[in-house]
């Protein structure tokens, strides 16, 4: 019966579409179907023809045996009711690409990752404990919220934003110099496209001789040990002993249990 139908379906686009191409994903028991429109030129109902694709990726076919998991779990793209605003840039976004989808407040690739975040007027103090589930997020939208404190640490890890809109008062985590452009408007503020501040810095000892710098998010760096390198400033060389640390860590233990063991059987005997 599925097979038919994928066979209807080829039919169906092949005749309509023509530039369209229809492909399946076999994977275990997993199927995933997707409409790639390459060089397509436009066309009457195209609108619903890229929505209609997203539904069949989400809900025509289950992944696995248990048709209840065929939605991804994404904790940070329900934290907030309803869905992505039609008009907001993070749909502007999705729906340039086909191949991406709407999902409640997240803009997906066929994989699941997330690329786009929707949580405007969500009444949010703070992002929440499932925010860094968005650290793939190229454009975020936070908003018409009552942000409070400072978000520097907050997008950390966040190196592929690119977009992020901001109520009026809350400033660009890393502040201006972390982005090329900051442009402020009645009811928002929109930070765009990171600086490479490893470029940037212009300090030769920011990093040790063993290390590189790398980027940690909107005004954050980070040093990467090369490989071979480890511990305090990438002094040390060769593998992590793993073995080495759980029997310090073990022995330190031990003592200090037998210590206070013995602390407490002095009292015991006191009294």
């Amino acid at each position: 019966m599925l097979d038919e139908f994928f066979v209807y379906l080829q039919s169906f686009y092949t005749c309509q579409i023509g530039a369209g191409r229809l492909r399946s994903h076999w994977r275990g028991h997993n199927i995933y179907v997707r409409i790639v429109f390459s060089k397509m030129r436009s066309f009457p109902g195209q609108d619903l023809v890229q929505k209609f694709s997203g539904a069949l990726f989400w809900r025509l076919v289950p992944r696995g045996r248990n048709a209840s998991s065929s939605k991804p779990d994404i904790k940070i793209c329900i934290q907030c009711p309803g869905s992505v605003q039609n008009l907001s840039e993070v749909a502007l976004y999705c729906k340039q690409t086909p191949e991406l989808m709407l999902h409640a407040r997240c803009c997906l690739n066929w994989k699941g990752t997330i690329l786009g975040l929707d949580l405007q007027n969500c009444s949010l103090k703070d992002p929440g404990p499932y925010f860094p589930q968005a650290h793939t997020a190229i454009i975020i939208d936070l908003q018409a919220n009552p942000l409070q404190g400072d978000l520097a640490n907050t997008f950390h890890g966040f190196t592929q934003l690119q977009t992020l809109i901001l109520p009026q008062d809350v400033n660009c985590p890393g502040g201006i110099n972390a982005w090329d452009t900051v442009t402020f408007y009645i009811n928002n503020q929109t930070c765009q496209e990171q600086r490479k501040l490893c470029n940037s810095t212009g300090d030769s000892e920011m990093c040790p001789e063993n290390g590189s710098c790398a980027p940690g998010g909107p005004g954050l760096l980070q040093c990467v040990c090369a490989e071979g390198f480890h511990g305090y400033k990438c002094m040390r060389q060769g593998s992590f002993s793993l073995l080495m640390f759980f029997g310090i860590l073990g022995s330190t233990t031990l003592s200090i249990s037998i210590l206070l063991w013995g602390t407490q059987r002095r009292k015991a005997k006191a009294s």
